[in-house]
């Protein structure tokens, strides 16, 4: 695939060597906390990115994680995922490494993947769950025009316990790049 471009961020395909970078956000509970899942050690990391990169070279391919860098760097500095969700949707996710937050570059990446889902991949509905206490998260979903479904009681089992989630969704009529 390649690499989408917005007005911040290129996303790109994760390669080996960008293995540091993906240790530095999914390894870091400033992050993680926010995530589906706990803070990964080296070795976990370097699993799952095997994994990600093994994914993205099917053929039926089950899902897009893609390296978020900035468009004058080619180091990672977040991921954005989509996957499927039934055969019209798709479920966004996004993380961005903690010294990067606060200058737009989740906005921005989760833009471009709007755009793919929207557009190459003709979704009709995309979705968002997030965390209640991570305001900048939801700031980023309001922003791009997502609307409250609704909340997922004990939706996320991560850091040893239960989270609630806040169920976003943007239509294809209501996007706009």
């Amino acid at each position: 695939m390649d690499p989408l471009s917005g007005d911040l961020t290129t996303l790109r395909e994760f390669r080996p060597t960008d293995l540091d970078d993906y240790l530095a956000i999914a390894g870091d509970d400033r992050v993680t906390t926010w995530m589906a899942f706990d803070s990964y050690d080296r070795a976990k990391a370097a699993e799952a990115l095997v994994g990600i990169i093994e994914r993205s070279a099917r053929e039926d391919r089950p899902d897009h994680m893609l390296a978020v860098t900035r468009r004058d760097d080619d180091r990672v500095i977040g991921f954005a995922r989509l996957a499927p969700s039934g055969p019209w949707g798709a479920k966004l996710g996004y993380a961005v490494h903690a010294d990067h937050w606060g200058r737009g570059y989740a906005t921005d990446a989760s833009r471009v993947m709007l755009r793919f889902a929207f557009t190459a991949q003709g979704r009709h509905r995309v979705t968002a769950a997030i965390g209640p206490e991570n305001e900048a998260s939801i700031a980023v979903v309001k922003r791009l025009g997502f609307t409250y479904e609704g909340h997922l009681r004990d939706h996320v089992f991560t850091n040893s316990a239960w989270r609630d989630s806040l169920l976003y969704s943007l239509l294809a009529n209501e996007y706009a790049d």
